[in-house]
């Protein structure tokens, strides 16, 4: 069976050439004997896989000395509490930035450590934007300003970089990570999980700023400790360690492409060309606004949704899954990742006219 075009939203395509070398090396890395599933940690083998892929995204990020690089697991979902076990440091409070299902469960999390100040909610038009900075309440004695840059649900992105003065800035870059440039050294924190542009599901990846690592909450446990994670090169206990061997193998991939302004270029092309087909079509509406749409993940409702169903069915008869939207909010999303080619929404447009014709 040929690859088809997976418009899932995570866990999400991966690059085929990717795929091909994980599949060439599986057996016998590099002429070690074994696969990299089987080796020890702390064997030499794999701990030059984790450091290459650390120094690669370094490149890529642009990530000054002064922050550490985390490999992780539990998912984005397990720094909703790591973040503020880790960042309140004495304060009593965090600002958060309400923009979705996302940005509500890393809320709802906070509230156990601490108390939450929400700057600005996109709620009264059904998340469809995000508030601007001048909406912004901000709180100067936040201990952090959490912020997540690209709803996945909801297709909202974020393209600007929010002002905190001296508040720390954390952001959950979970679904556009690696998909444009950005300046780390503006944050004080990011995460993400992989399962969307880095890798496959079970590594998260936390780039922490140096100055505050340390002093956690009463209690927090030694796994959730980024002061003890750092110290121990992620490796306290056992790492992902096949989720960042393909990471790394991203890495190395995105940095033969001409790294990411080279990928923004490819993105915006892909979104453009979906955007654009939505615009046009009376049959389709986009209900992001349109300086928050997202390159990544792309929300879309038919004009009869009672005719859903029967365009999925016909998306899979071309060969296009997974383009059902969340079931908080229905209708279709399409999910356009690094690794999705833009033949593939050469294909979901040319089947959008086509079922307009049909239906509209």
């Amino acid at each position: 069976m040929e690859r088809i075009f997976n418009f899932s939203a995570g866990p999400a395509a991966l690059p085929q050439e990717v795929l091909e070398q994980a599949r060439d090396e599986l057996v016998n890395w590099h002429g070690c004997g074994m696969s990299v599933m089987e080796m020890s940690h702390r064997g030499k083998e794999y701990m030059g896989i984790q450091a290459e892929a650390e120094a690669d995204l370094r490149e890529l990020l642009g990530i000054r000395p002064n922050y550490k690089v985390l490999f992780l697991q539990g998912g984005a979902s397990s720094q909703f509490a790591m973040v503020p076990m880790n960042l309140l440091r004495g304060k009593a409070s965090a600002d958060y930035l309400y923009t979705g299902e996302w940005s509500k469960k890393a809320i709802k999390e906070a509230k156990k450590y601490g108390a939450v100040n929400v700057v600005a909610s996109s709620e009264d038009k059904n998340f469809s934007y995000a508030p601007a900075q001048d909406q912004w309440k901000l709180d100067p004695n936040a201990a952090y300003v959490h912020y997540t840059s690209n709803e996945t649900i909801g297709g909202v992105e974020i393209f600007w970089t929010p002002q905190t003065g001296n508040v720390p800035l954390v952001a959950d870059m979970s679904s556009h990570i690696l998909s444009r440039p950005i300046d780390v050294s503006k944050y004080g924190l990011i995460y993400f999980g992989a399962q969307k542009n880095v890798g496959p599901a079970g590594l998260t990846i936390v780039v922490v700023r140096d100055d505050l690592v340390g002093q956690t909450v009463k209690g927090t446990p030694t796994m959730f400790d980024y002061q003890i994670q750092a110290e121990a090169d992620s490796m306290y206990n056992t790492p992902p360690t096949y989720a960042v061997y393909i990471a790394g193998l991203v890495f190395k991939m995105l940095k033969a492409k001409g790294g990411l302004a080279a990928m923004e270029k490819v993105n915006r092309a892909k979104a453009q060309l979906l955007y654009d087909a939505l615009d046009a079509s009376k049959f389709f509406n986009s209900p992001v606004a349109r300086e928050n749409r997202s390159l990544m993940n792309i929300p879309f409702t038919l004009k009869d949704e009672g005719l859903d169903d029967e365009f999925l069915k016909a998306a899979k008869a071309r060969g296009m899954v997974q383009l059902k939207g969340h079931r908080s909010v229905g209708g279709m999303r399409a999910s356009i990742y690094n690794a999705m080619p833009i033949e593939g929404v050469q294909a979901l447009v040319a089947l959008m006219k086509d079922f307009e014709k049909q239906h509209g």
